[in-house]
């Protein structure tokens, strides 16, 4: 068995991690194997990113012979004995599994979940996070070169690890040194691209993060039918900036955002809407008014000139500016007619001078944006 350890040095901005844990507590893990399958194929090469006096240092656990495994093994679940949070690239999918099954074969108590170990890690996969992007994003796939490439991040490594298997067969019989640098160097530049790769996880932030909107105008113009149309615009600061500028539409909204700067455009409706009473057979309707009254007061109006309202006619309406919503999060709910789906909420002087306020709506905003353009 063979242990590199060396310092790494990422000197571009890339993400912060303080989000996630501090940083002496983040391992990051990647592995290598002869095989998709625990049970018929070799763990050869753990690698691990990890946070010593200031620096980030690459330890590779390297088996030199097949009967090395459990001893790689065991020395990376040493090593995490020190750690809270793995964060790994599909892991959920590959390497956990893997690893488990490798630990259930050699009696090996380990960290990550379903073991009853005290000592239990808890797993960020940036794949399972940036998946969701892919559409948005217009990424071909999510595998992680593709996201290098999309990144500018560059290699020296040209093999897959599908191309190694021969070469870790090769040098277990040969040990030749060149083949072991082929096979620490797929390692370390898959580890390096990883830890480039986190700037990614700022798109999945948008709604995990807290951001400010920072300033707030309204705007009017006309469309192409020459209607004059209304809208507020936000201006957001995030805390993490984004690698690359996403722009999002739907539902008549449009957000673009680049850096550490987001701008949210959102359609105001200026005019008259309904708010409709829940309890509609307490309600007489008014036809000649256009409107309900509860029954405590309409049992004075003349019987001609009320009828009992139903649901679709239990409303009153009022002239305001209003902006939409998907869900309910503002109230009193307001709509142009009992069946319209579409669901709007008053914007009062009261919301104009609050800015978390409108960092509210603006997390709503995005959370409908961020859905439709996954789709």
């Amino acid at each position: 068995m063979k242990i590199i350890k060396k310092p790494i040095s990422f000197n571009e901005q890339t993400y912060s991690l303080e989000h996630i844990d501090e940083l002496n507590k983040i391992l990051f893990v990647d592995i290598e194997t002869t095989g998709f399958s625990a049970n018929s194929s070799y763990l050869y090469l753990i690698g691990c990113l990890c946070y010593e006096e200031g620096n980030w240092q690459l330890i590779q656990y390297l088996a030199e012979d097949y009967i090395e495994e459990p001893l790689i093994l065991q020395e990376f679940l040493t090593l995490c004995k020190s750690y809270h949070t793995l964060i790994h690239y599909n892991g959920n999918n590959f390497d956990l599994p893997y690893l488990k099954q490798k630990c259930q074969e050699f009696e090996i108590p380990h960290p990550f979940g379903g073991d009853g170990s005290s000592h239990e890690m808890t797993g960020i996969d940036i794949y399972k996070r940036i998946a969701g992007f892919k559409s948005i994003l217009h990424l071909e796939n999510c595998k992680q070169k593709t996201l290098e490439q999309f990144l500018d991040i560059s290699r020296e490594d040209k093999y897959n690890g599908g191309e190694l298997i021969a070469i870790y067969k090769e040098f277990v019989e040969t040990k030749n040194p060149e083949l072991r640098e082929l096979l620490l160097l797929h390692n370390s530049d898959d580890m390096q691209g990883m830890f480039r790769l986190l700037p990614l996880l700022s798109y999945m932030d948008i709604l995990l993060v807290p951001f400010k909107v920072v300033k707030v105008q309204a705007n009017h113009y006309e469309d192409l039918s020459n209607n004059l149309c209304h809208e507020i615009i936000m201006k957001i600061k995030f805390h993490t900036p984004f690698p690359k500028p996403i722009v999002l539409h739907g539902n008549g909204c449009h957000f673009s955002g680049e850096g550490n700067e987001g701008f949210l455009k959102v359609p105001c409706h200026i005019g008259e809407l309904k708010y409709f009473y829940s309890d509609y057979k307490e309600y007489y309707y008014l036809p000649l008014e256009d409107m309900a009254l509860h029954k405590s007061v309409a049992t004075y109006v003349d019987k001609d000139y009320r009828k009992q309202a139903t649901a679709a006619t239990c409303y009153t309406k009022k002239e305001g500016t209003y902006l939409p919503e998907w869900d309910t999060v503002f109230t009193p709910i307001f709509k142009k007619d009992y069946k319209d789906f579409n669901l709007f909420f008053e914007l009062t002087d009261e919301m104009k001078k609050s800015p978390q306020t409108f960092t509210q709506y603006a997390l709503h905003v995005l959370d409908m944006l961020i859905h439709e353009n996954k789709r």
